[in-house]
C-alpha cells in the first residue's frame, strides 16, 4: 500500500487545457472519489496517474517514487475498468491469473493467489466459466479479482458500475466498500454518481472544469459546501437555491425573497446591506408550517412509503420537500415551508461562494 500525492497537475490536448493544475494529497489505505459532471476531467486524471495519459506538467506520486515518466506496469496499480475488459476466450481462473502469468509467476505461486481473490468475490464456483456465462455483477467482480491477485499499492476504479443496472449498482457498491475494509489498500473511484461517493469515499475530490471545486468526507461537503456548485451536486434530490436580497435590520440579519417575503439568515451566514445572495436549504430540511415562512405552490406530490416527496414552485423557482410523514397535498394548493436556519447556507449571488462570518 502507498500514499499518491498530485501535486499542481496539468493536462493540455494541443491548445486546449483539461485540468489546471490539480493538487490532491491521497492517504495511505484511503478510499478517495473523484466526482463531477461529464467533461470535468477526473477520468483523464485517473488514467495519468495509472500512466495511460502523459503529464503535461506537476508531479504524481506513488509513496516515496515520482512516477511521471514511468510506464503502468512499474508503477503498481491495478486499474479496474467501465467495461470489464474481460478476455471471452479465457475462463474466470485464466482471465484473474493473466497478469500474474505475464509477469512470469509459477503456477504454485499464482494459484493460491487465484483461490484466494475467488472466495473473497465469492467467485470459487465459477472459475471455469467464461466471460459469456457470467452476469453483469460477475464480470466486474472478475475484473475486480484480476486486480486483487496483483496486489498492487492502489487500486484504480474507472466508474465500475456504470453499466449495471440500478439494483445490481447498489449491491456491488457495498462489496466494493467491504472489499477496501478487508484488503485496506489505497483506492482512488471515479464516478459521476455522486450517491456512491456519498456512500462509498474516505475523502472524496469535486472537481468541474478541470479544477478542483473542493475536498473533503463525504459529511464535510454535504454540510459545508464551499459554494453553489459543491451544494447543489452533493445531495439527492438536490439543494434548493432561492434568490433575494440580504437585509441588515436592527442588528438582525435577514434575508428577503423576490416576493418580499422575509426571514432571518442562516445561522453564521455574513454579508453586506443590499447584497444579492441564495438562500440554501436542502430538502429534508424544509418544515411545513401553518403560515409564514416561504409559500410555496404544490405541483407533484410523491409518496416513497418511508417519505413524502413533494415539487413545489415559490416565484417560478423549483422546491423539492422530502417530508418523514405522510401527508396529502393537492396539486396548485399553497404550503408554508420553514427552512431549519442551523442547517440553511447563504451564498454571494455573484460568485455562488457559501457567506460565513
Amino acid at each position: 500500500m502507498a500514499s499518491v500525492s498530485i501535486q499542481s497537475v496539468k493536462k493540455r490536448f494541443g491548445a486546449v487545457q483539461i485540468l489546471h493544475g490539480v493538487d490532491i494529497e491521497i492517504a495511505d489505505g484511503a478510499f478517495t472519489v473523484l466526482v463531477g459532471p461529464s467533461g470535468c476531467g477526473k477520468s483523464t486524471l485517473l488514467r495519468m496517474i495509472a500512466g495511460l495519459e502523459e503529464i503535461s506538467g506537476g508531479e504524481i506520486r506513488i509513496g516515496e517514487r515520482r512516477v511521471n515518466d514511468l510506464p503502468p506496469k512499474q508503477r503498481d496499480i491495478a486499474m479496474v475498468f467501465q467495461n470489464y475488459a474481460l478476455y471471452p476466450h479465457m475462463t474466470v481462473r485464466e482471465n484473474m491469473a493473466f497478469s500474474l502469468m505475464l509477469a512470469k509467476q509459477d503456477k504454485a505461486v499464482a494459484d493460491p493467489k487465484v483461490a484466494r481473490a475467488a472466495e473473497i468475490l465469492g467467485l470459487t464456483a465459477l472459475l471455469d466459466r467464461y466471460p459469456r456465462q457470467l452476469s453483469g455483477g460477475q464480470r466486474q467482480r472478475v475484473a475486480m479479482g484480476r486486480a486483487i491477485v496483483r496486489d498492487p499499492q492502489v487500486f484504480l476504479f474507472d466508474e465500475p458500475l456504470s453499466n449495471l443496472d440500478a439494483k445490481l449498482r447498489v449491491a456491488m457498491r457495498s462489496e466494493i466498500k467491504e472489499l477496501h475494509q478487508r484488503l485496506k489498500t489505497t483506492s482512488i473511484y471515479v464516478t459521476h454518481d455522486q450517491i456512491e461517493a456519498m456512500t462509498m469515499a474516505d475523502q472524496i475530490v469535486v472537481m468541474r472544469d478541470g479544477r478542483i471545486e473542493q475536498t473533503g468526507s463525504p459529511l464535510d461537503l454535504y454540510d459545508q459546501p464551499v459554494n453553489t456548485f459543491v451544494a447543489g451536486f452533493i445531495g439527492s434530490p438536490s439543494m434548493n437555491f432561492l434568490p433575494g436580497t440580504l437585509r441588515r435590520r436592527a442588528g438582525t440579519l435577514q434575508v428577503e425573497l423576490a416576493d418580499g417575503t422575509q426571514m432571518n439568515a442562516p445561522t453564521g451566514a455574513n454579508g453586506e446591506d443590499g447584497q444579492p445572495v441564495i438562500l440554501g436549504t436542502r430538502p429534508e430540511h424544509l418544515s411545513l408550517q401553518d403560515s409564514g415562512g416561504i409559500p410555496s405552490q404544490v405541483v407533484v406530490v410523491e409518496p416513497t412509503g418511508a417519505d413524502t416527496f413533494v415539487a413545489c414552485r415559490h416565484q417560478g423557482t423549483e422546491v423539492s420537500v422530502v417530508f418523514h410523514e405522510r401527508h396529502r397535498f393537492e396539486p396548485g394548493a399553497t404550503i408554508h415551508l420553514q427552512p431549519d436556519l442551523g442547517r440553511a447556507h447563504l451564498f454571494d449571488a455573484g460568485s455562488g461562494k457559501r457567506l460565513v462570518a
